[in-house]
C-alpha cells in the first residue's frame, strides 16, 4: 500500500489470509468474524475493562479515504469507518454495511447491493447509497488528487472523470459514471470490464462511504483532525494529538455494536522500540512491535507473534531529478552493491527474507500458484566486484567522473535509520561512494515521494490485494505511483497485456516477463520481503494482524 493498480479482467484471485491473534494456534478463538451477514453474538466479555493500548510507529497521514495511500492511514480509517464489505480473519470479504453479497449480472459488469437498514453514521444519520456515489465521484475528481483513483476508475466511465480538464467536463463525466443510488438503501455499480475480485475490493479503504455535508463543512481540514472525520464503523476517532496519541472509542451507533466488546483503544506513536518495549513490560502497552535484539528475549514465549506480510522494501530512484540515475548500469551497480542477506540478518533479524525479485513470496500468481516460485529469482545477486565494474561503465556512459552526492530519504524510525546506515556503508565499502542519510517523519517521506521530490528513497509497499499486479503496475510509465519516473515501453506493453488477458496462465507469464525486465533495469532495487515481530499481552484475544491492507483489525477484540 502506498500504488497505481490497473487490474486485469476475469482473473480468479485467491486472497491470502491474516494472522488472527486469538484465532491462531497460540490462542483459543474468541469474538472472531464468521461471515454471517446477520452478525453472530460474540462471547461475553470478561469483567476486565475492555480497553487496549497499542504502540504505533508512524503518525498517520491524512485520514481521507479519497486521498489516503499509507497503511497507517487506512488502519485507522477502517476502524472508524466501514465499506459495503469488511475483511475477516481469513482475508475474505464479509458483508459490512451491505446486507448481503452483491447480485452480479451474468456478464460480471453490474453489481446491485442492498445496504443494511440499521447502517448508521456515528452521529446517528442513516448511511445511504448516495454516500457511496458521492465518495466514488469525489475520489475520481482530478481536483481531489487521489492517487488511488485508478481503482475507482474500474467503474464504467471512471477514467473519463480522472482525465477531465475543466470543472464542467468533470461534472459531465461524473454524471455519466456507472454508479447510482437506485434508492436510499440500494446501490448499483457498473464496471468497464469484469473484475472477479471486485467484491473484495469494496472492502478496501478507497471504496468507503463519505458524507457530502460533513466533507463540505470540514473543507481542507477533512481527515486532518479527530473532529474532522466521521464514519460508520465499529469505532469513533475521539482523539488525535498529532505525533503523540490517537484514541478510538466504541461507536454505539454501529450496526453490529452488540458484537464489538472493545470500548477504547489508545494508540501511542512510539518510534523507538526500546521505549516501546519498556511500555509493554510496564503494562502501558498491550501490543508492541519489537526489533531483532528484543525478539531474542521473547523467543518461545506466548507474547511473541510474527506478522508475515505481502510487503516489500525497495530503493526508488528519481531518474528525472538526478540524470545519473537514468543510467541503467548505475542503478544496477547501486542495487548489486548491497548484500541483502547480510541486511536481513544483521539489521532486521525478525523473520524478513532477502528479496529475489519485486513481488514478495506468498503472493498468488492468479493461476493457482505462488508467483515467487513460478518466477524464480529475477533480481541480480549481490556482487561487489561486478557492481564496481558497472558503476565505472555507467559513469562513462553518463559522461561523469563520479556520482553526485545524493540524499537517501527514509522514515525516521529506529529500523529505517539502521537500514540507512547499512545501505550507505555498503555503498561506501563496495563502490567507494558516499551518500547522505535523510531520515524524515513518515508523512513527510510519503509527501516528498508523491511530489517526486527526492533523489533516492527507501520505501515500503504493502499489497492491497493478493495478486502480483498490486506490485507490478506501479511502474508503468506515468503511473500515479511511478514516483521515480521509471519508464520502459516493453514493460508497459507486458503489463497492459496482463491487464487484458483472461487466461490466468498467460496472464501470469506476462507478469513474470515484466518483472524480469524491471529487475534487469533495476527500475527499483528490492531489499527484502517483510515479516514483523510483535508482542501481545495474553489477555488480548481476537486481534487480527492482516497480511495486507492494514496494520491491525480491532473489531473482534476482547480482553480476557
Amino acid at each position: 500500500m502506498k500504488a497505481t493498480k490497473w487490474v486485469s479482467t476475469a482473473v480468479a484471485l485467491t486472497l491470502m489470509g491474516s494472522v488472527a491473534i486469538g484465532c491462531a494456534k497460540k490462542e483459543e478463538p474468541s469474538a472472531s468474524p464468521t461471515g454471517d451477514t446477520k452478525g453472530t453474538a460474540a462471547p461475553a466479555a470478561s469483567n476486565k475493562p475492555q480497553e487496549i493500548k497499542i504502540n504505533f510507529t508512524a503518525e498517520p497521514p491524512v485520514m481521507d479515504s479519497s486521498k489516503a495511500t499509507a497503511n497507517a492511514a487506512f488502519t485507522f480509517i477502517s476502524a472508524f469507518n466501514e465499506g459495503l464489505f469488511r475483511t475477516d480473519k481469513d482475508g475474505k470479504a464479509t458483508p459490512g454495511l451491505a446486507k448481503d453479497f452483491p447480485k452480479i449480472s451474468a456478464d460480471g459488469l453490474t453489481y446491485t447491493i442492498d445496504i443494511r437498514d440499521n447502517a448508521n453514521w456515528s452521529d446517528g444519520q442513516p448511511v445511504k447509497a448516495q454516500d457511496f456515489v458521492y465518495s466514488f465521484k469525489r475520489t475520481l475528481d482530478p481536483a481531489t488528487k487521489g492517487q488511488y483513483s485508478f481503482v475507482v476508475a474500474w467503474i464504467k466511465g471512471g477514467e473519463a472523470v480522472t482525465k477531465a480538464k475543466t470543472p464542467e467536463d468533470v461534472k459531465k463525466a461524473q454524471d455519466a459514471l456507472g454508479v447510482k443510488a437506485i434508492s436510499d438503501k440500494q446501490l448499483e455499480i457498473k464496471l468497464e470490464k469484469p473484475v472477479t475480485f471486485f467484491t473484495q475490493m469494496l472492502a478496501f479503504g478507497t471504496f468507503l462511504p463519505q458524507r457530502e455535508d460533513f466533507v463540505t463543512k470540514a473543507g481542507d481540514k477533512y481527515g486532518a483532525e479527530a473532529d474532522k472525520v466521521i464514519g460508520a464503523g465499529p469505532f469513533i476517532l475521539s482523539k488525535w494529538d498529532h505525533g503523540q496519541t490517537l484514541e478510538l472509542v466504541k461507536n454505539d451507533k454501529y450496526w453490529d455494536a452488540a458484537n464489538v466488546k472493545l470500548t477504547k483503544a489508545t494508540v501511542n506513536i512510539v518510534k523507538d522500540t526500546n521505549t516501546g518495549l519498556n511500555l509493554y513490560e510496564t503494562d502501558a502497552a498491550d501490543l508492541a512491535e519489537i526489533n531483532r535484539d528484543q525478539l531474542k528475549l521473547y523467543a518461545g514465549k506466548p507474547d511473541n507473534l510474527p506478522k508475515p506480510e505481502l510487503t516489500n522494501s525497495y530503493l526508488m530512484y528519481q531518474t528525472k531529478k538526478v540524470p545519473a540515475l537514468a543510467n541503467k548500469k548505475i542503478r544496477q551497480a547501486l542495487g548489486m552493491a548491497i548484500d541483502r542477506q547480510a541486511y536481513v540478518d544483521t539489521v532486521l533479524a525478525n523473520g524478513s527474507v532477502s528479496s529475489t525479485g519485486l513481488v514478495p513470496g506468498g503472493t498468488s500468481d492468479g493461476a493457482g500458484g505462488d508467483f515467487r516460485k513460478s518466477a524464480g529469482e529475477t533480481q541480480p545477486k549481490f556482487d561487489a566486484a561486478k557492481a564496481k565494474q558497472l558503476l565505472a561503465e555507467g559513469l562513462k556512459e553518463a559522461g561523469l567522473t563520479a556520482l553526485p552526492k545524493m540524499k537517501v530519504n527514509a522514515d525516521d524510525t529506529e529500523t529505517a535509520k539502521k537500514s540507512l546506515e547499512f545501505i550507505l556503508a555498503q555503498w561506501k565499502q563496495n563502490l567507494g561512494y558516499e551518500a547522505e542519510a535523510n531520515p524524515v517523519p513518515h508523512a513527510l517521506r510519503i509527501e516528498l515521494s508523491s511530489k517526486h521530490d527526492f533523489e533516492i528513497a527507501l520505501s515500503l509497499w504493502g499489497a492491497d490485494y493478493n495478486d502480483p499486479m498490486t506490485f507490478l503496475d506501479m511502474w508503468v510509465t506515468g503511473g500515479e505511483f511511478d514516483e521515480g519516473d521509471y519508464s520502459n515501453p516493453q514493460y508497459d506493453t507486458l503489463i497492459k497485456q496482463a491487464q487484458a488477458e483472461v487466461d490466468p496462465s498467460k496472464r501470469a507469464k506476462a507478469m513474470i516477463e515484466a518483472e524480469k525486465i524491471l529487475m534487469d533495469d533495476q527500475g527499483v532495487a528490492p531489499l527484502y520481503f517483510r515479516t514483523r515481530a510483535y508482542l501481545k499481552k495474553p489477555a488480548v484475544n481476537g486481534l487480527i494482524l492482516p497480511s495486507f491492507g492494514q496494520e491491525w483489525e480491532l473489531k473482534w477484540v476482547t480482553i480476557k
